[in-house]
């Protein structure tokens, strides 16, 4: 039994064009993959607080950070006590007089693109009713609150 070489056997020579082409294919396709591969995961922001400090924290990173760097979808939950945060008819505070109060800060998140949830049932122990909230805070049902959380390539972060 004879051992088949390239030189002696065409179908040698078919079997490597056929490998070279299923690698250059490969590295043709690689650009699309690695696309998808960078694709910038959503953000959760779970705000538990109506702390200022680290509200304003909160906020600025959703906002500045992740939704101006390019992270789609990027959500607030007002949770516990940050349902505060979103009431209209208080005064909305400021971490220093250089910086935006809280209500400004998340105008411009949700003028940007960001949603803010409120948490339904923690804005009802508080006494707030959605016409008590900002403009632009919707009122956390489950049907809300979980598709954001959850959703496909969705990253989560608690303060």
């Amino acid at each position: 039994m004879a051992i088949a070489t390239e030189a002696g056997d065409p179908g040698m020579l078919d079997r490597r064009r056929l490998l070279r082409s299923v690698i250059a294919a490969a590295a043709i396709s690689t650009p699309f993959a690695s696309a998808q591969a960078e694709e910038k995961p959503g953000l959760f922001v779970n705000l538990t607080t109506d702390d200022v400090w680290a509200a304003s924290k909160a906020i600025f990173f959703a906002h500045q950070r992740a939704l101006k760097g390019g992270y789609r979808p990027v959500t607030i939950w007002l949770n516990i006590r940050a349902v505060y945060l979103a009431d209209k008819r208080r005064a909305p505070a400021r971490l220093n007089p250089e910086t935006p109060d809280i209500h400004s800060m998340l105008r411009a998140f949700i003028a940007d693109g960001g949603q803010v949830i409120a948490c339904m049932m923690c804005s009802r122990v508080a006494g707030l009713t959605k016409d008590d909230l900002i403009d632009g805070v919707v009122m956390g049902a489950p049907d809300v609150v979980l598709p954001a959380m959850m959703g496909p390539n969705i990253r989560t972060l608690t303060w």
